[in-house]
């Protein structure tokens, strides 16, 4: 593992590295290549779903380097998710022991509700399903030891504190990272974040109960518009005019003055307000740029620069149509 990428470890020993791997959207063989190359350029930490439809791929390419020893897997920090049909407190166990499987693995370092609305596999809503009891789904797992850690992902403000308020197991863990010497006790969220879109509600809130923040689509999320829905139009074409934040004025200045490319820039900053980046690329050089942003450092002027950018106007690039008007909706109030 690179010396360089600032670690969170968490109380049960569990070790996050604060980038990790992407992987919508990468199947079939490219999966395995992926993974291989993300290993080698020294990645640890690899995030995918049941959604992401590559379990198998990764699995494969995680059994292929461990017969090798190129990596451990004790030095690997592992996030699959459970999808909407998959979240209700009796079959996540099933999905998650389906998700081990394909991983080829005994657990899994963190297992996340990709979603806080329930369905069915046909995708009907299922409104019996409340947040608090995917949670109790989620701490039965936790308990059972197949998974080292459990959080939630694109849950809003209320859904997180209704959570707090019945939590019996709480996801508490000692983050340590290398650049400051305190120790804060946190849970695990993972959110849409990006320079457009920077969740200071959702961030307030977290920092209030003391829960780590993975964020995904930190670089716009171009690759979105492949996404075809049933209709044959792109699945997200209401977002395609939002702007690119790699294109942004301030982010480019702050990548000329450090020599560094825009995606640089964006992670960076990430990081520097302390939250975890999965950035996805299938690029063997993207991926190496985006673990290589620790050799330099960027101001909390520059920081605050960026931030300045947040829009009247949620700049979402994710609205998630299956889940709408369902009851637990986690964008209802945004739609």
């Amino acid at each position: 593992m690179s010396s360089k990428v600032p670690i969170f470890t968490l109380s049960n020993a569990v070790r996050m590295p604060s980038v990790g791997l992407g992987t919508w959207q990468m199947t079939g063989d490219e999966g395995k290549t992926v993974i291989r190359n993300a290993i080698l350029a020294g990645y640890r930490h690899i995030d995918t779903a049941t959604l992401y439809q590559n379990e198998d791929q990764i699995g494969d390419a995680l059994a292929e380097l461990f017969a090798e020893g190129v990596v451990k897997r004790e030095d690997l920090f592992i996030t699959t998710k459970a999808f909407c049909h998959e979240v209700a407190p009796d079959v996540i166990e099933e999905a998650l022991r389906n998700s081990l499987k394909r991983l080829r693995l005994d657990y899994v370092d963190l297992y996340l509700a990709h979603i806080p609305a329930a369905t069915r596999e046909c995708g009907s809503h299922r409104t019996d399903v409340k947040v608090e009891d995917i949670w109790k789904g989620l701490e039965k797992l936790y308990s059972l030891g197949l998974t080292k850690s459990i959080g939630v992902s694109n849950f809003n403000e209320s859904q997180i504190e209704r959570i707090v308020k019945i939590q019996k197991v709480p996801i508490h863990v000692s983050q340590v990272i290398h650049v400051v010497s305190h120790e804060i006790k946190n849970s695990l969220f993972q959110l849409e974040l990006h320079l457009y879109l920077p969740q200071k509600a959702h961030r307030e809130i977290c920092k209030k109960h003391n829960i780590i923040i993975t964020a995904y689509a930190t670089l716009g999320s171009p690759g979105r518009m492949s996404v075809i829905g049933a209709d044959g139009k792109p699945l997200f074409e209401s977002t395609k005019n939002i702007p690119n934040e790699l294109n942004d004025k301030n982010v480019k200045a702050i990548a000329q003055k450090y020599n560094k490319t825009p995606a640089q820039v964006l992670l960076r900053a990430t990081v520097e307000m302390g939250i975890v980046v999965i950035p996805k690329t299938t690029n063997p050089e993207r991926m190496k740029e985006n673990i290589n942003i620790f050799d330099f450092s960027i101001s909390k002027a520059e920081v605050n620069l960026l931030e300045a950018h947040e829009r009247s106007k949620p700049e979402r690039l994710f609205w998630w149509p299956n889940v709408a008007d369902h009851p637990e909706d986690p964008f209802a109030a945004e739609r």
